[in-house]
């Protein structure tokens, strides 16, 4: 059985969080490379793209109909090529059906793109197998869906990222603002630091007490000792999401007052795109049943709660509602018994709109009949 950091990183994936595998170093092309034709089966829905010209920019998103990150992001992406309707051009490519289902058929496909309507007001076209995913994918070292390219006006491939991150990021290359060297370090910096966060996965996994033995805890100082050799070497480590996790919980069970520390400077450092509020809210949640937390861990839970909240990119996808419901009682566990009473209002506010939604669909669906 999988253990719960594992469950949670897979989790992020599955919701489209930026978190990759380890790269692979053979790479042949990076941020600034000239954009590889773009080579696909059949533009089934837009104006095909048959080649990027110079002088103009262009958005490139790769999705499959199983992926549900992508098909979230697809209203976001419509909304920016709204935006940018006279400056960007917007494609989306499907990828990688026969990856968790039978190749559907390019019907199939239609029938699911014209059933988006305006959530996909774009450019739609299917891979060619024998060439999109080798010339974009495995030439850049690119593992998962959703993806987005952005191509600037030199033709040069400009970013690399998750959609959830592309207003920013597009708004700039559009005005001639972007740093393609400094997204360049970036990129480099990340992969470098993603692969030593996932050997703190490896060296700290046998310290780590059994998930449903509430009476072992593993050995943290053990886990403490492996992290800060780690940290000695590669000080820009000590808050990449993994090193929080490992580190956080392990305090947690030895020092809760360093834990509070800890989670606080974690919570401030924005160097990585980790959601650290996540593994910080996890560790709560799983620690909890093994030891008493501080009132002061619950209140940074809450605050993880809220700043998680804060960051969602499609929040009416997001059980708001549990959310603040949690953070409700964990605000009361530190005793604050105000912030406890707003978090609560605002818990039942999402549930009321939640309930109505819930009518309206019923409604239409009686109404269908």
């Amino acid at each position: 059985m999988l253990k719960p950091k594992f469950l949670l990183l897979l989790l992020f994936c599955m919701i489209g969080v930026t978190v990759r595998a380890q790269k692979d170093t053979s790479a042949r092309f990076n941020i600034g490379d000239p954009a590889p034709p773009l080579r696909v089966k059949e533009w089934i829905k837009g104006t095909p793209v048959k080649s990027f010209e110079k002088g103009k920019v262009y958005v490139v998103e790769f999705w499959a109909t199983w992926c549900s990150p992508c098909i979230l992001a697809m209203p976001h992406l419509s909304r920016l090529a709204r935006k940018y309707k006279r400056k960007v051009t917007f494609s989306a490519i499907d990828i990688w059906e026969s990856h968790v289902t039978k190749t559907i058929s390019m019907a199939q496909l239609k029938t699911f793109v014209d059933s988006m309507g305006r959530r996909m007001n774009f450019s739609v076209a299917a891979e060619d197998t024998g060439f999109t995913v080798h010339d974009w994918f495995k030439a850049f070292d690119e593992e998962g869906i959703p993806t987005t390219f952005v191509i600037d006006a030199q033709g040069r491939v400009a970013w690399i990222g998750h959609p959830n991150h592309l207003d920013s990021v597009l708004q700039k290359i559009v005005n001639n603002t972007w740093d393609i060297k400094a997204a360049l370090f970036k990129r480099v910096f990340d992969d470098q630091w993603e692969k030593s966060d996932y050997e703190v996965v490896d060296k700290v996994h046998q310290f780590q007490g059994r998930y449903y033995d509430l009476g072992n805890i593993g050995f943290p100082d053990s886990t403490l000792s492996v992290i800060n050799e780690m940290v000695k070497k590669r000080p820009d480590l000590k808050y990449t999401p993994w090193m929080v996790s490992y580190t956080f919980s392990a305090l947690l069970l030895s020092d809760p007052q360093k834990a509070y520390e800890y989670g606080k400077a974690a919570m401030a450092t924005t160097t990585y795109d980790g959601p650290a509020y996540s593994m910080i809210i996890g560790d709560i949640k799983s620690e909890s049943r093994k030891v008493n937390m501080t009132p002061d861990i619950y209140r940074l839970g809450a605050e993880c709660y809220q700043a998680e909240i804060d960051r969602l990119i499609y929040p009416e996808h997001v059980d708001r509602a549990i959310k603040y419901r949690t953070m409700a009682q964990w605000y009361r566990l530190a005793g604050d018994e105000s912030k406890a009473i707003k978090a609560e209002k605002k818990a039942l506010k999402f549930e009321k709109a939640d309930f109505r939604k819930d009518v309206r669909r019923y409604n239409n669906l009686s109404s269908n009949q």
